[in-house]
């Protein structure tokens, strides 16, 4: 069975193994021991903080192979961005230049430098092994964080957003990426992910441009990706748009790629999750696939499974004992799930 559980210490080798698997581009695990550590203890104290309202706290969930004990695969959630490290968009708007007199009027492109996303919270840190690609766990992995906060919504921002991967080439350069740093870096790619993702972000301040851009006088390789995703992410990109996510026209700084953002109360699994009492019995008739979580902070545990049943003539979720156990969930406790593929039967 699988299993998300929150990250603990002893996860760190593993946590490696998957940063190093995920390659470049993938900021939010850097190959970088302290790092990682410091990723591991941050996520262990926000767990057991006693939560109002966001703040600095991160959240990073492990997928579990109760069969093998192995860690197949991460996601996280952070609960409000750039507090304490500025987090950086640029920003597509239009800009009008009109002539009455040659009746000449041209709407022009621009990109801004802004960090507008101040606050909210991010869905992050989604990585899954390559042998666990196959049926319900991709999208289980990614609609568990939606049950987290479903469950526990004082710890996260009216706004969710999550930055979408560009477009790269072969090498993993970003075609958007060649413009900035021969006008503004001078730096190479691989340098610049690795700062960002050990939290140094102060060049950005410091060299990015401070004025608006006009689309136009970038290379055309540049402006075709502009608020594109790599080829690898465009199924997770439906199925957040699925969940009622929207572009608004906010990309990353170096690969383009889109950030899409939903008020959290109106995400689809957050608001179609139920919470009920379990009952837990000896066999459930297969039918939908269900995800399935319990109501605790710490101890979250969370899985995907036909051995579940919402029985609304009872108001009970029916649960086999496999399940409960793995989930740590007795008669009666509540629990929280979702279906993972509407219409299956």
């Amino acid at each position: 069975m699988l299993v998300i559980r929150p990250i603990q210490s002893s996860d760190f080798a593993a946590l490696r193994h998957i940063a190093e698997e995920s390659g470049p581009g993938f900021t939010s695990l850097p190959v970088n021991d302290g790092r990682l550590q410091q990723k591991i203890a941050h996520s262990e104290i926000s767990f057991v903080q006693d939560v109002v309202q966001p703040g600095q706290q991160g959240y990073l969930f492990v997928l579990e192979d109760t069969a093998t004990g192995d860690i197949v695969g991460t996601t996280g959630i952070e609960a409000a961005v750039g507090l304490e490290t500025p987090l950086y968009h640029f920003q597509q708007n239009r800009v009008m230049h009109h002539s009455a007199e040659l009746n000449v009027l041209n709407q022009l492109k621009t990109l801004t430098l802004c960090n507008d996303y101040t606050g909210a919270s991010e869905i992050c840190t989604l990585f899954l092994r390559q042998s666990y690609r196959k049926g319900y766990t991709g999208r289980f992995l990614s609609k568990v964080r939606f049950l987290f906060m479903a469950e526990h919504p004082q710890r996260f921002a009216e706004t969710v957003i999550a930055e979408m991967r560009g477009v790269s080439d072969g090498n993993g350069q970003p075609p958007f990426w060649g413009w900035l740093q021969k006008l503004f870096l001078t730096i190479d790619f691989p340098t610049a992910d690795h700062l960002i993702g050990v939290g140094k972000k102060a060049f950005i301040a410091e060299l990015m441009p401070r004025h608006p851009i006009y689309v136009g006088l970038l290379p055309e390789e540049a402006q075709q990706v502009i608020g594109q995703v790599h080829e690898h992410t465009k199924p997770a990109l439906k199925m957040l748009q699925q969940e009622g996510f929207v572009h608004r026209g906010y990309v990353d700084l170096f690969d383009a790629g889109p950030t899409i953002e939903a008020r959290l109360g109106q995400i689809h699994s957050v608001a179609s999750s139920i919470k009920v009492p379990v009952k837990v019995v000896s066999k459930v008739e297969p039918g939908q696939m269900l995800a399935v979580s319990n109501t605790e902070t710490q101890g979250f545990r969370a899985s995907f499974s036909e051995q579940a049943r919402f029985d609304e003539h009872q108001g009970a979720l029916l649960i086999q004992p496999e399940l409960a156990d793995a989930l740590q969930l007795s008669d009666g406790e509540l629990a929280r799930f979702i279906v993972l593929e509407k219409g299956r039967r």
